[in-house]
């Protein structure tokens, strides 16, 4: 049995509401790396998308942000994150969501993306469009970068690596009507698909950040590749181009 876009929305609400809940709490922060935080509620939001997954879907292949991989017989892989935006979270700021996401033989065909905060729903299965609670999106028609708003995301280790987009951020802040930066790669595809953005790079991310957000701003209309234009986007290494067709090869040229 195969999970439903139904499925995966009740699993995102019921992680959202652990999220909602915890919001206003002082929060227990430890460190996976010198900036990169985790709280009690990634746990419990991911504890319980787990026990979901697996009492409706036993044997099921979970590649999860905080307790990595759960190998399983099924042919599907789900991709979770259970809060993403924890910087922004611990430090309460309401920037933050749950990103599930199934896939089969390599490709997104089913994606959620819960902002708890906003009650704000987006959601998308391959080939029937993209929604915004329950209401069709569509990526902008903007066909000028200067007239574009776009968004971005730097690396954990951006201190010690070649790839730490500040140069990139550099010129497309000169380019364009602005380059915002909100700390949710899911949430920052979302908007894409919104047409809040007109585009989303970032060059270092992992596949829980961006599987259901990348099929949410493609059923939307929006062109998502990885940074060289490769269709993958989901394997390693990750990074992710998503943007109105307008603007699409425009971007593309300048993140070369």
């Amino acid at each position: 049995m195969k999970p439903t876009l139904a499925d995966i929305e009740r699993f995102a609400r019921g992680a959202g509401a652990i999220l909602k809940d915890g919001y206003n709490t002082e929060h227990q922060v430890s460190y996976k790396g010198l900036i990169d935080l985790v709280t009690e509620t990634d746990h419990a939001s991911e504890a319980f998308l787990i026990k979901e997954i697996q009492t409706l879907f036993p044997e099921s292949h979970i590649i999860a942000e905080e307790s990595g991989e759960t190998k399983g017989d099924n042919e599907g892989i789900w991709y979770i994150d259970p809060l993403d935006g924890t910087v922004n979270y611990a430090h309460h700021i309401p920037t933050f969501c749950v990103s599930i996401a199934y896939a089969i033989k390599g490709s997104v065909i089913l994606g959620a993306v819960y902002d708890p905060l906003r009650d704000e729903m987006f959601t998308a299965e391959r080939g029937k469009g993209a929604t915004l609670n329950g209401k069709p999106i569509h990526a902008s028609d903007v066909t000028e970068l200067q007239k574009s708003l776009l968004v971005t995301g730097f690396p954990y280790d951006t201190w010690n690596t070649e790839k730490d987009n500040f140069k990139n951020f550099e010129k497309l802040a000169k380019m364009t009507q602005g380059v915002r930066r909100l700390g949710s790669a899911a949430l920052d595809g979302c908007y894409v698909a919104a047409g809040r953005f007109d585009g989303f790079w970032e060059l270092t991310l992992r596949p829980w950040d961006i599987a259901a957000a990348g099929l949410i701003a493609e059923e939307a209309g929006a062109r998502v590749t990885a940074i060289d234009g490769k269709p993958d986007y989901i394997s390693s290494p990750q990074s992710i181009l998503a943007a109105a067709p307008g603007i699409y090869e425009k971007l593309l040229e300048q993140l070369k």
